[in-house]
């Protein structure tokens, strides 16, 4: 059983699951219609009213994941947490609030879980189709075949934003309407060629928004109550009757979706006219479904991260024979030292990517390296996951000052350190080596060489004193010792 929150622009949303025949099973859910989205100040600061909010609802969220024995939890931020220039003053309150790491994922990494729940919960293994999810803050489109994701984009327009701008005061016009549809498909007309009507069978919508605007056409009998482009014509024209969103008197809506479903369903008609689509079939997946499934593959099937590693890898010419050597030695140092460490996996793919910046330049090519870590697509990684992991290939080499407060972690330190380790042994062709070597790391770092292996490499010793520098700069005393 697994737990999934999910901390929308527009609402928290918390998703319990269990894994089944059928795929997804969900056991409970809960929402908080927290407006982050709309928290957020003409300069992308969040408000201490949203803060509060957004905390409150967490808090509730960890009473009821208590409730479960859970085999895991993952929390992650959208995109009203990506462009919130203070959220690093909610994020620690909002982890000891829930009580677990929040991730704040990029919109391709959204896009992704999206498509995952989805198709999780679809079992057509040839079907090309196309998914939609229009949030608060982000709208992603997603084209795939089976559980195959073909291409990802992720647009930063959602309900809350459109809301405010074209139906500012919750006044409804047709103008403001048309305006809105003509925005959205500006935003949508540069990548809409790969995802037109053509490229797949059938189109889903996952989102709530979505979700909403069908069950409003299903319950207030507006035209056939398929959401299609027709209905939305129609649906559009009864909004603008409102006039006004606190007018707005459609049977089942929330009163909180009645406030930004102007703003959805414009998104939506520009969409269908941008990329022609005739009808859309709403479906109950989505992030949350999505999150739920990768940490079921994470525990069996396998983890999306390795395969990003390895394309990853791929893409930058990575020698995979140099690479592997680093990442067995770097292991083989570091496992003992910490064996209950939080850092095994991070240390793994990060020797199988420390020379990714070579490509660039051999001079600095750690700092290459991990430049293109921090801002490349890694599916399967938070932001955290790879600001750390983009750590870790700038420090295997230099001095230790640049990774800051990073080195405050233990766990963290002693990784570097283990990568920093199996590359001097790498060079010095003595990788297989590693395994002689005893390191401990706690209030000092004590490493036992064998005396042997000092004298075959006398640049051994070279290196090992001025990694002693190093870590001595720092505060850290170093200690080298016979094995």
């Amino acid at each position: 059983m697994f737990g999934a929150v999910d901390l929308g622009s527009n609402s928290f949303r918390l998703h319990i699951g269990e894994i089944g025949p059928g795929g997804v099973k969900v056991v409970r859910s809960a929402r908080a219609p927290v407006r982050l989205g709309a928290g957020l100040d003409e300069n992308d600061r969040l408000s201490f009213d949203a803060i509060e909010e957004g905390l409150a609802a967490l808090r509730g969220f960890a009473k009821v994941l208590a409730e479960y024995r859970l085999q895991a939890v993952r929390v992650v931020g959208t995109n009203a947490l990506r462009v919130a220039r203070n959220a690093q003053q909610f994020l620690p309150r909002a982890e000891q609030a829930v009580g677990h790491p929040v991730e704040v994922i990029s919109g391709e990494e959204e896009g992704r879980l999206i498509y995952l729940g989805v198709a999780a919960n679809i079992a057509r293994e040839d079907e090309q189709r196309l998914v939609i999810d229009i949030g608060g803050g982000s709208t992603e489109l997603v084209l795939g075949r089976g559980a195959q994701i073909l291409r990802v984009e992720s647009f930063s327009i959602g309900t809350v934003r459109k809301n405010a701008l074209f139906f500012p005061d919750g006044r409804i016009d047709r103008d403001s309407f048309q305006a809105a549809v003509l925005s959205a498909r500006s935003r949508f007309e540069d990548a809409a060629p790969g995802f037109r009507n053509g490229n797949w069978e059938i189109a889903y919508g996952s989102s709530g928004t979505i979700r909403a605007v069908g069950d409003a056409l299903v319950r207030n009998q507006i035209g056939d109550g398929i959401l299609s482009y027709q209905t939305l014509q129609l649906l559009r024209e009864r909004l603008i009757g409102f006039g006004r969103t606190g007018r707005i008197a459609l049977t089942g809506l929330k009163p909180d979706r009645a406030d930004v479903i102007c703003g959805g369903v414009a998104i939506l008609i520009g969409l269908m006219e941008e990329l022609g689509i005739e009808q859309l079939m709403p479906v109950q997946a989505g992030l949350r479904m999505g999150l739920i499934w990768d940490m079921h593959l994470r525990s069996t099937a396998g983890d999306r991260r390795d395969t990003a590693v390895r394309e990853f890898a791929a893409r930058f010419h990575v020698d995979p024979a140099r690479a592997q050597q680093v990442a067995v030695a770097a292991d083989l140092l570091y496992a003992p030292a910490r064996p209950d460490g939080s850092c095994r996996r991070l240390l793994y793919w990060a020797a199988h990517l420390h020379e990714a910046g070579v490509v660039v330049s051999h001079t600095g090519f750690h700092k290459h390296g991990a430049y293109l870590l921090e801002h490349a697509d890694l599916p399967g990684f938070s932001g955290r996951e790879q600001r750390r992991l983009a750590q870790l290939v700038l420090g295997q080499k230099g001095n230790l000052r640049k990774l800051g407060d990073a080195l405050a972690d233990p766990d963290f330190a002693c990784a570097v350190l283990a990568l920093r380790l199996a590359t001097v042994l790498m060079h010095a062709h003595e990788a297989d080596s590693a395994h002689q070597l005893r390191l401990q790391m706690k209030n000092r770092i004590e490493l036992a060489v064998p005396g042997d292996l000092l004298k075959q490499h006398p640049t051994l010793s070279w290196w090992l004193a001025r990694e002693k520098g190093e870590w001595e700069e720092v505060g850290l005393q170093f200690l080298v010792k016979p094995a």
